[in-house]
């Protein structure tokens, strides 16, 4: 099949050999990724939402082979406004880089919404102990410290505590979080943050099945 015209100067990304979709069932919205899971994880994913206001988001996560993530870039946008996120590992601890257009604050209070404050944060010295991101919504980053700590390998009831620095959507403001992740036997763990807990069902490789009250895995038939 030849190349249509207008895309012969176009140049694509790298191509990926694997992908994920995810359907949402906290509200309407999906997520699709594509990634390299050979030597750690390269991923790209699209997020799309309608709570609290309709957004999209894309990004980019770069893990390295002992799974400590070194590099996440996140694009929100909707109606009026959008906004970006970089968070990078360095020698000396997070450094984290944001931008921003429109006003999303106003659009939410116009939709009744609380504010979402500024995007990234002020105090990324908060963020040291961090070894993982997690990104709001997204079933994808469980994967990181069910991978790191080899929680698929360890016995039923074993729990293990996680900092991250979670970056909440759709305004991408950036905080310090501690999470409890539990081994509920092959394919099964159990996720508490605060007083919040789910017991999510994994496959062999540690993705996201089925995370009751967020997302389920939707497979080619």
């Amino acid at each position: 099949m030849p190349v249509p015209v207008g895309w012969r100067n176009v140049r694509f990304m790298p191509t990926m050999p694997k992908s994920l979709f995810w359907s949402r069932t906290d509200t309407a919205g999906s997520e699709h990724v594509v990634f390299d899971d050979r030597q750690g994880l390269v991923a790209r994913g699209v997020a799309l939402a309608v709570d609290p206001l309709p957004y999209t988001c894309r990004y980019q996560l770069t893990v390295g082979a002992d799974w400590y993530t070194n590099l996440l870039e996140a694009e929100v946008e909707g109606a009026g406004w959008a906004r970006s996120v970089r968070l990078e590992r360095t020698g000396d601890g997070w450094r984290v880089r944001t931008g921003e257009e429109g006003d999303l604050d106003a659009a939410l209070r116009a939709a009744g919404h609380p504010p979402a404050g500024l995007p990234g944060t002020d105090e990324p010295d908060r963020l040291a102990a961090a070894l993982d991101v997690d990104l709001s919504g997204s079933p994808l980053f469980n994967t990181l410290p069910v991978r790191r700590i080899g929680l698929g390998r360890l016995p039923a009831d074993h729990a293990r505590q996680v900092s991250v620095a979670w970056v909440r959507l759709p305004g991408l403001a950036v905080l310090p979080a501690d999470q409890v992740y539990t081994s509920l036997g092959p394919g099964r763990i159990r996720f508490a943050s605060g007083t919040f807990t789910a017991d999510v069902d994994l496959d062999p490789n540690g993705f996201v099945v089925r995370y009751p009250g967020l997302a389920e895995r939707i497979d080619p038939r």
